[in-house]
């Protein structure tokens, strides 16, 4: 089965995420999370997101972002492509950093919505990496959730 062309994607709110090839650390510090955050902040300005919830994992991402036009696979392609530029060039590495392309799931309503930031900001809580999502440094929700 053909995969949906990413430009094709209606306005809305998505999840997305994106996993470093084979399981590769895409942070290996706290720098490298800075790094990340600062290059979202800047790629959200320029297309247009609005940033529901984030969450910085050891081997890959998720975000729940809203876009006012189809500018969701172009802002991705280039937080990826610049963010791995910076970690290649600060590890002497080469090559890609992630895998496949960025998954992204739209978000149809209020109900989706809620639950795919929970997911989002719990995905530390269930990896055991905390007991609660407020302790994770590298997760944010505008909404303020508590697990149940």
């Amino acid at each position: 089965m053909a995969r949906i062309a990413r430009t094709s994607l209606p306005d809305g709110l998505f999840h997305v995420a994106s996993r470093g090839v084979c399981g590769t650390a895409i942070y290996v510090n706290d720098h490298d999370r800075r790094d990340f955050l600062g290059l979202l902040r800047r790629c959200a300005k320029t297309y247009g997101w609005t940033c529901h919830a984030y969450c910085l994992m050891t081997t890959h991402y998720h975000l729940v972002l809203g876009t006012r036009r189809a500018q969701l696979s172009r802002g991705l392609h280039w937080l990826n492509w610049r963010y791995a530029s910076d970690f290649n060039a600060r590890y002497h590495r080469y090559g890609h950093l992630f895998g496949n392309r960025f998954s992204a799931r739209p978000i149809e309503d209020e109900t989706y919505l809620f639950d795919a930031c929970a997911y989002v900001i719990l995905n530390p809580v269930k990896a055991r990496l905390c007991e609660r999502p407020e302790q994770w440094p590298w997760s944010f929700s505008r909404y303020g959730l508590e697990p149940a």
